[in-house]
């Protein structure tokens, strides 16, 4: 199947698209949220890029999305992903998370964890429909996990 978008290593020049792609991506909870800002729209985008493994999708010259990880001694963890909403429902945050289980088997991890905010119920949906299972709350957020082999 040919997808509309593709999924490259990000690089410091993405920063600017990464981080409009993703508040447009988080700008849609706004209401919901209640004026809390989600720990993702406020970051630098250059120094995660530089200083973390960040992937972008892109359609075009367009970034669309993106995934930031964390290798740990024992696991690796999404620490952020988005897709913007003009790109939803085309299987790209799916892309996005096999991208990540693919990057973690190939170095040798056997665990992913994330964190979602309790208010993001449809993400925590999609999560537990990719195979991840939760491990844990808080008062705002749900963690998860998944095995990979």
């Amino acid at each position: 199947m040919n997808m509309p978008w593709s999924i490259r290593q990000a690089k410091p020049e993405d920063a600017v698209g990464l981080q409009r792609c993703m508040e447009s991506a988080y700008s849609v909870y706004d209401e919901r949220m209640g004026g809390i800002l989600l720990p993702p729209v406020s970051i630098d985008y250059d120094k995660e890029i530089r200083e973390f493994p960040t992937w972008v999708a892109t359609s075009g010259e367009d970034i669309v999305g993106g995934i930031t990880m964390v290798f740990d001694s024992d696991h690796a963890s999404i620490a952020n992903v988005a897709v913007h909403p003009e790109h939803q429902g085309q299987g790209l945050g799916k892309g996005l998370m096999q991208h990540a289980e693919e990057e973690a088997r190939q170095l040798g991890y056997k665990e992913l964890r994330l964190a979602t905010h309790v208010a993001l119920e449809e993400n925590i949906v999609l999560y537990q429909y990719l195979g991840w299972a939760e491990s844990g709350r808080d008062q705002t957020r749900v963690y998860m996990t998944k095995g990979i082999d």
